[in-house]
Formats: C-alpha cells, sequence, structure tokens
C-alpha cells in the first residue's frame, strides 16, 4: 500500500504526474472528478474516466487481480482531496476497507484542512466562512469513526510529535475526544467539543511569530502576549456560529483547577468539562513534542510530571482516565 492516501509519492521523472493512491479508498457510487489509472509495462492505462462511476465490480475486479495501488494524475489532486472530504464519513466507516487505511485517511485529512484554516487565520474575514464549514463537517463526519473499537489506537500511531500548531489542534482533538468519550455525552455535544478543540489555538494567529518561535525564555512582556490568545480566538471566532461549549474550549483551556489559570483564574468544576479534557489533552501533546524551546519528553515522563508537578493544576478523576485511554491503545 502507498504511505500515504493524498500527498502525491512520483518514483522516477517520468512517474512526476501521477500519484498512486489505494483502491480501498475510492468509495463505489461517489460521483469522482478524476480519472484513474493503472499501471502496467511501465505505462499508465486508463482504468475509469471522470466521467465514470467508479463502481463496486471496478473495485471488486481490482481485488480479484491483486492491485493495491492505482493512479491519479497530479493535477487532478485537488479534485482528489475535494472527493476524500466529501466522502469522508462514507469511507471511514467503510468495514471493507483496513482500520489502518482509514487512520490514516482521517490523520491527513484533519492535517490538511486544519493547516489551510491556520495559514488562513480563520476566520479573519467573511471570505474565509468556507475553512470553518470544511472543520464542521470534518468534525461530524469523523465523529463516529472515532467512536469505533481501536480507532484511536490505529490514529494514535500515525502521531509525530514535531510541533506545529496546526498538527498540534489536531492532536489535542484526538485526544480530547477520547477522554469525552469516556463520559456520557450525546453526539452533538461531542462533535461541538471536537470542534472547540481544532480552533483552540486559533488566538495564536495574532501572536507574532518570532514570540512563538522563540527559542530562549520568554520574557514578562513576551508571556503576557501569548496569554492573550484565547481572547483573541474568542474575538477571530465572533463572525461565526459557535455554541457556548465550543467557546468554552477556546477561552478556557489554560484555565487549572487551583485557580492559577488564564484569562479568568476560574477554579476547580467552575471550569467546563470540555475545557478540563483540552488542558490536559493540550499539556500532553505540548510536552510529548519537539517544541522551539524544550525537547520532547517521552509520555512516561511526561505523565508523571503531570501528576507530580500539576497535581493541583489538572481534573485528576480526568487525568487517570486519560492514562487508562492511552495504556488501553498500546500508546504509552
Amino acid at each position: 500500500m502507498p504511505k500515504t492516501a493524498i500527498r502525491p509519492e512520483p518514483q522516477n521523472s517520468a512517474d512526476a504526474t501521477f500519484f498512486a493512491v489505494s483502491p480501498l479508498l475510492i468509495s463505489p457510487g461517489c460521483m469522482s472528478h478524476f480519472s484513474v489509472y493503472l499501471r502496467q509495462d511501465g505505462e499508465y492505462v486508463l482504468y475509469t474516466s471522470a466521467e465514470q462511476h467508479f463502481t463496486e465490480r471496478h473495485r471488486r475486479k481490482l481485488y480479484d487481480h491483486g492491485v493495491t495501488e492505482v493512479y491519479i494524475k497530479a493535477r487532478q489532486s485537488a479534485s482528489y482531496k475535494r472527493y476524500l472530504e466529501d466522502n469522508l464519513g462514507t469511507i471511514l466507516m467503510n468495514e471493507n476497507t483496513p482500520l489502518r487505511e482509514r487512520a490514516r485517511l482521517f490523520h491527513e485529512t484533519s492535517i490538511d484542512i486544519v493547516r489551510e484554516a491556520y495559514a488562513n487565520r480563520l476566520p479573519d474575514n467573511l471570505t474565509q466562512k468556507q475553512d470553518f464549514t470544511r472543520i464542521v463537517d470534518f468534525v461530524k463526519k469523523s465523529m463516529q469513526f472515532l467512536t469505533l473499537e481501536n480507532s484511536f489506537k490505529a490514529v494514535g500511531q500515525l502521531i509525530e510529535h514535531d510541533y506545529k500548531t496546526y498538527t498540534h489542534c489536531m492532536h489535542v482533538f484526538l485526544y480530547s475526544s477520547a477522554i469525552l468519550q469516556s463520559y456520557d455525552l450525546d453526539e452533538e455535544h461531542l462533535i461541538q467539543c471536537g470542534l472547540g478543540a481544532i480552533l483552540h489555538d486559533i488566538g495564536k494567529a495574532k501572536i507574532p511569530e518570532k514570540i512563538l518561535n522563540k527559542p530562549g525564555p520568554l520574557t514578562p512582556a513576551e508571556r503576557q502576549t501569548i496569554n492573550t490568545h484565547p481572547l483573541q480566538g474568542i474575538a477571530l471566532c465572533s463572525q461565526v456560529q459557535l455554541s457556548q461549549t465550543a467557546y468554552n474550549c477556546i477561552l478556557f483551556h489554560h484555565e487549572r483547577m487551583d485557580g492559577s489559570g488564564y484569562p479568568s483564574g476560574l477554579k476547580a468544576y467552575a471550569i467546563p468539562l470540555e475545557s478540563r479534557a483540552i488542558a490536559i489533552a493540550d499539556v500532553y501533546d505540548a510536552l510529548t513534542s519537539d517544541r522551539p524551546y524544550a525537547k520532547a519528553m517521552n509520555p512516561f515522563q511526561v505523565l508523571r510530571f503531570m501528576r507530580d508537578k500539576m497535581f493541583s493544576e489538572l481534573d485528576i478523576d480526568m487525568y487517570k482516565r486519560f492514562v487508562q485511554i492511552l495504556s488501553g491503545a498500546d500508546l504509552i
């Protein structure tokens, strides 16, 4: 199988105009706007055109002949990615596709969507509301997949610990969703929590990069600037319709149980449940990732640090649930 379901993977100069994908990710009956090719004797041969439906018969024929890769023209990559987003829910819930393939699709699609949203400083003006809509659609389509047995484990194994704001937000979405699924919450609440998790650091789009990426300790003034990002995030999202649950995730994810957090100094269970979950996910992902000013710690070190040094700051019952979730998924 190809290592990635989305990014072009040219093998030599002759292959540079095509990229390989798994045929398992092309859902029968879904309208596509790209052509599918096979490779035979070094040549690319048209299998289905953009005007055709890729049917179950097409996929069965490939399976019977042991074909594990098909090819799409690089210039149609945008159409392929749009197809994946449009049909994400169907593909993720298709039990005929191996879980590892669906997990890779979830991981790569989420990173693409969040990276583009943060690059556009969502939603800095009304013209970027399509980015917000993409995120909402993604969360809705992926939440059911994340409730499947072993889905958290499959996606968790793909996480790379190189800190970027957009990958961090995707990881926080994954971790906090797993935590919150252990509570008796309805699907809509989980969706709103997921939306808030992805957007929790959107306010950092308003923080100068020289501060965000500073390799050394921050000055008090720089720390004060960083600490404005929850409020900056609320301001950025004022032009789109967010639920109170999603706002809670953005505004209160740096609040601490002992009242030492910001921006409001809330204490204990005055901090909303979803905000407490994101606080744990946020700390864990940050400390297990390489950042400009600190190298990553291993998961055991981070969990020990959270238990010993942040005991009064975090929801300890929720922390214990998170440890059990990570252990059950073989991620620690």
